[in-house]
């Protein structure tokens, strides 16, 4: 018997999956205050706009740059978002659903549709470099929640 081996692009997608669920898992994990909560510290970022910065960022490279097919997007924004937790969790579902409706639409080996100026020529060649730069931006910005969240739980220990 054999099976299929997955594609690299599958491999990718999967990971790219795996970090953005990893950060809803985190932000479940949270209360609506606590998740909301930013550090003391210049350019602190709650894990709420954490994960409202992450669906902007996955659709914009995956639908506008990839396909181009524009995704309103004010990134601005993202880092003044507050909003409950159950709220940024149905915002991340509908975003999983239409990152992968864009991938599912888009020839990994083609050339992005709309690459923005100044960005890095390697990864912006094909459409699977730019999901690679998605899973790149996951991952960061997964560690920052996680230290987000290690520091508040340790904040919050410290208070009795």
């Amino acid at each position: 018997m054999t099976t299929d081996p997955l594609s690299r692009d599958d491999v990718l997608v999967d990971f790219i999956l795996l970090k953005f669920d990893e950060l809803v898992a985190l932000l479940e994990t949270m209360d609506d205050e606590s998740a909301n909560a930013e550090l003391p510290a210049p350019g602190s970022n709650s894990v709420v706009q954490l994960m409202v910065h992450c669906c902007g960022m996955m659709r914009r490279w995956s639908s506008s740059v990839n396909r181009g097919v524009e995704v309103p997007r004010d990134r601005d924004a993202e880092f003044s978002a507050r909003m409950p937790v159950r709220e940024a969790v149905s915002l991340a579902a509908h975003t999983r659903a239409a990152f992968l409706a864009d991938v599912a639409a888009t020839d990994a080996d083609s050339a992005p549709a709309a690459v923005p100026q100044g960005r890095e020529h390697f990864w912006t060649v094909s459409t699977r470099g730019v999901l690679l730069h998605v899973l790149e931006e996951l991952a960061q910005h997964l560690g920052q929640a996680e230290i987000t969240r290690d520091a508040l739980a340790d904040r919050g220990a410290g208070r009795d």
